[in-house]
């Protein structure tokens, strides 16, 4: 991790604290192993770490914290939870005031656009975007007749209607599923792919009327007609087992997956490979590091995003921890085109991730998004656990959907 503060570290803010902070973040992206790369530059800064739970879990728990007025210095939220909160702007310090101003072209226009309000404040630093692609267990391809290399996997599947007939494959000459759940595998990766998902470009609701979620949803039922779906929901105490017993071969993993994958089945170390993602560019999930009005310690919250998220900073992360950055002018460094993974049999992890944003047609972000795609969601793994009529699972999914956020 790179010692790029753009401010000092001695400087105080309003009577603050600038060697100790306060941070909140989710589960699962290794803030524990970043705040310890931290450590190594500013051994004299305390870090209060703690991580509250999942992303939504975290997002709600700052709900409530704004609400209450005791928040953290600092506050990882997820992509999908971001908007309501830009909606709050006088709720989080405007990071132009800290110095975001000087740092905002090292992001992607259509990312650090995610965390910018109408008026220009920058209320989130983004930490990093969730490229997509498809881990697969070719050891378990190879005894079902299908390629095991990592290029000619990636050509079974040109779009997701090949992918299904691929699984297909997979599970009439194994009698096993071929994905781990439909709702995770296709619809949050198809919808995703698309310039419109749940809001057009004017910020209105159209999930209704959403060609890409419907598209979306269309074709993970296809999936669970077709019987390869092992009805696992993603990080389930189910999933986990399955993964270790070989249950399924086929994971859709964002970037971010890659870690789980590798903490519930350490033992299938060797036996993964990456290919590329059906349907062309995309981009599901990514974060931001912001900090509350209330911060007590603002200026040691803004020195570790100083620090950890500048471009090297990022690059240093991936290497550890597998979070693409969100910083393009990185994407041609070696020490990010050369990074192959050993768990998934040398995949060039690197490439395969940023070349799936290549080309990607940004959309945009509501402050329902979150509870939309779980509705929709549901509505799959109903079906999928045969508790769902699919002929009316899209009508039940905008009913409850419309009962959820009102509207």
């Amino acid at each position: 991790m790179a010692a790029c503060s753009g401010s000092s570290s001695e400087t105080s803010s309003g009577g603050s604290d600038s060697k100790s902070f306060e941070f909140w973040s989710f589960t699962g992206i290794n803030a524990k192993g970043s705040a310890e790369e931290y450590k190594k530059i500013r051994p004299d800064v305390e870090i209060k770490l703690t991580e509250v739970g999942n992303a939504q879990e975290t997002a709600q728990a700052l709900t409530t914290a704004l609400a209450g007025g005791k928040v953290p210095d600092l506050v990882l939220i997820q992509g999908d939870d971001l908007p309501k909160f830009v909606q709050q702007p006088q709720n989080f310090v405007d990071l132009r005031t800290m110095g975001a101003d000087k740092i905002k072209g090292d992001y992607l226009d259509w990312v650090i656009s995610q965390s910018t309000t109408k008026d220009g404040a920058i209320i989130g630093i983004p930490t990093d975007v969730g490229g997509m692609a498809i881990a697969y267990r070719a050891d378990l391809f190879k005894e079902a007749g299908l390629p095991t290399d990592r290029e000619e996997v990636g050509k079974l599947w040109p779009t997701w209607d090949a992918f299904i007939e691929t699984g297909k494959k997979y599970t009439a000459a194994t009698g096993k599923a071929f994905i781990d759940n439909a709702g995770g595998s296709i619809y949050s990766q198809v919808v995703n792919q698309g310039d419109q998902k749940y809001y057009d470009p004017a910020g209105n609701l159209v999930y209704e009327q959403s060609p890409q979620a419907k598209t979306a949803f269309d074709l993970a039922l296809k999936a669970v007609a077709a019987g390869i779906t092992a009805k696992q929901s993603t990080f389930t105490e189910g999933w986990s087992a399955a993964m270790k017993r070989g249950d399924f071969a086929v994971v859709s993993a964002p970037v971010w997956l890659l870690g789980s994958i590798r903490d519930n089945a350490p033992d299938t170390a060797g036996k993964w490979d990456i290919a590329t993602i059906p349907g062309g560019s995309g981009n599901w999930g990514g974060s931001f590091l912001a900090i509350p009005k209330g911060a007590k310690n603002p200026q040691a919250a803004w020195d570790y995003i100083a620090a950890t998220q500048s471009p090297q900073g990022q690059l240093d992360h991936f290497a550890q921890a597998r979070s693409l950055p969100s910083t393009p002018s990185v994407y041609q460094d070696p020490k990010l085109t050369s990074v192959k993974d050993p768990f998934f049999s040398g995949a060039p992890i690197g490439t395969i991730y940023t070349n799936s944003l290549l080309g990607l047609k940004p959309f945009v972000i509501g402050p329902d998004s979150t509870t939309i795609g779980i509705e929709f969601t549901n509505a799959i793994a109903n079906v999928e656990q045969g508790k769902g009529d699919p002929a009316k699972a899209w009508d039940a999914a905008v009913t409850n959907i419309k009962n959820a956020i009102g509207g």
